[in-house]
């Protein structure tokens, strides 16, 4: 099956089964902005955790602040934001389609990529064992001339990008031949600058109302904060500021579900530095965070690093974690050193000193910093997608059979265990809801006792539950149940008592953060 239809049934299945709704439906949606429906929420939330704890509660020196969405519009003004947050934007006449053009560029690239991989895949199914990858790239002429040429747009691409030259981005669009996907032409206008931030008013009357914005990131609460929290923690460098929180970004070309949305979440940190040795603790930084998505355990060769063609105007060194996603390696996490670009700007533009006194050279500084920054709602969508499978099966009685499965890692599913009456009298409804009486403390846990149990099953699967137990006529004769295992759908008869201890040992964080 097509990636893209495998995408397209993810998408469907997250409205189905309670993950993802699109926002205002009944009114017919509203552009690149979801709503997170009840199972939907406790995935993200237990995302959340998992990335709280891993920075807050594994280390000593790094704390955590929630800074307000509306802040004073000149930290916009010292930060960059007004002049610079811009995105090149392209349309096609026919279609009336806005489209990013370094987003068209990159795409086209990417089908190179494609190319590649597949004549290697081709290879390596037409030679099996003996297949000689390393050679095969290096000697094959339809690889060979694939890369010629995508090395020869990403030298053009590159150079554009860092010389912010719209003009040489529409010829590349241009030269490269790339059509709008929605009218097949090529009628492109000129390449223009948008920027990303929505502007608002704060006042009691027109005439003397403020123009705020919505805030586009949640760094620039940290960068002003610095102070305060290394004041009032005694905090020593390097140190680190910790934050998750709504931004907002007037995205044109959102698309692909919620990969690019108008309204989403961040999680960021903030990593206080000395001058000098920001690069070193970039790649600590960078290995820290690869291995905390890895751990996860969606298979290493899923994720990359992608260097920056393009430096930010505050960083001397960036890179992207990227996951292959249905529709492609996109990135799901930034991390940047962002010198002491934003931290001496607030100080310029504010008129307070921004430094922090080391006792050790006895002399005051502006530190440096790096930043690690993921996206909420991207990270999620990583997770399902990563998470997603259809199954064929075969019944007991030989007949095919199939089911659609959650494999979510235990400790991020939404419900960790249901609770299933083989059926609705005799007492074992009463027996199942006893059960959860006693689990709901420390579990998010499940009833259900509608349809058969099998079908029961496949609910849960689709939701992405681990562990199902049913209670049965054996249950009140000597306290046991069966525990149904997700993933290999294996079944095991265990007394009532261990229940808890069973369960907790396998959705327990604490494993997961002593990989780390």
């Amino acid at each position: 099956m097509a990636q893209e239809d495998i995408f397209k049934k993810l998408v469907s299945h997250c409205k189905e089964y309670g993950y993802v709704f699109q926002s205002s439906e009944i009114y017919d949606g509203l552009g690149a902005v979801y709503d997170y429906g009840q199972y939907g929420v406790e995935l993200k939330n237990n995302i959340k955790k998992y990335w709280w704890d891993s920075m807050v509660l594994l280390h000593e020196n790094i704390v955590g602040i929630d800074s307000a969405i509306f802040m004073h519009p000149t930290i916009w003004k010292a930060s960059g934001h007004v002049d610079a947050f811009n995105d090149p934007l392209i349309d096609n006449k026919d279609s009336k389609k806005r489209y990013r053009a370094d987003v068209l560029i990159e795409e086209h690239m990417a089908k190179y990529e494609d190319k590649i991989e597949k004549e290697v895949e081709k290879a390596r199914s037409r030679f099996g064992e003996s297949f000689d990858e390393p050679l095969f790239r290096s000697t094959n002429p339809k690889i060979l001339e694939a890369k010629e040429k995508y090395d020869a747009l990403h030298t053009r691409f590159a150079a554009a990008m860092q010389n912010s030259d719209l003009n040489e981005l529409r010829q590349i669009i241009i030269d490269s031949e790339i059509a709008c996907p929605i009218s097949g032409t090529r009628n492109w206008t000129e390449v223009r600058q948008f920027n990303l931030m929505f502007a608002t008013e704060m006042g009691s009357t027109s005439e003397g109302a403020l123009k705020v914005y919505l805030r586009p990131e949640t760094a620039q609460g940290i960068f002003v904060n610095f102070l305060n929290v290394q004041k009032t923690g005694r905090m020593r460098l390097p140190f680190g500021i910790a934050q998750i929180g709504k931004a907002f970004r007037n995205e044109i070309v959102a698309r692909q579900f919620i990969f690019r949305m108008r309204e989403f979440e961040q999680m960021e940190m903030q990593f206080f530095v000395q001058p000098g040795t920001e690069l070193d603790w970039f790649e600590h930084w960078k290995n820290l965070r690869m291995k905390w998505h890895q751990a996860l355990g969606f298979g290493e060769s899923n994720y990359r690093f992608h260097d920056h063609e393009k430096l930010a105007h505050y960083a001397n060194a960036a890179a992207d974690i990227e996951y292959r996603f249905p529709f492609g390696f996109k990135e799901v996490e930034g991390i940047h050193s962002r010198t002491d670009f934003d931290l001496k700007q607030h100080q310029e533009y504010s008129g307070k000193k921004m430094q922090f006194f080391d006792p050790e050279r006895n002399e005051s500084y502006v530190p440096y910093v790096i930043e690690t920054s993921i996206g909420v709602d991207r990270m999620f969508l990583q997770v399902v997608s990563a998470s997603y499978y259809e199954e064929d099966l075969t019944k007991e009685d030989g007949t095919p059979d199939s089911r659609v499965v959650l494999r979510l890692p235990a400790f991020l599913a939404p419900v960790k265990l249901a609770v299933l009456p083989l059926v609705k009298k005799d007492g074992l409804p009463e027996i199942s809801r006893k059960i959860i009486d006693e689990l709901k403390f420390d579990f998010n846990c499940q009833y259900d006792e509608k349809d058969s149990i099998g079908k029961r099953y496949r609910r849960q699967d689709a939701i992405g539950t681990p562990y199902c137990i049913t209670v049965d006529y054996q249950t009140p004769e000597d306290q046991t149940v069966t525990i149904r295992y997700r993933d290999s759908m294996e079944q095991e008869r265990i007394p009532v008592t261990r229940l808890r201890d069973i369960i907790a040992d396998k959705v327990n964080l604490r494993e997961l953060l002593r990989k780390l």
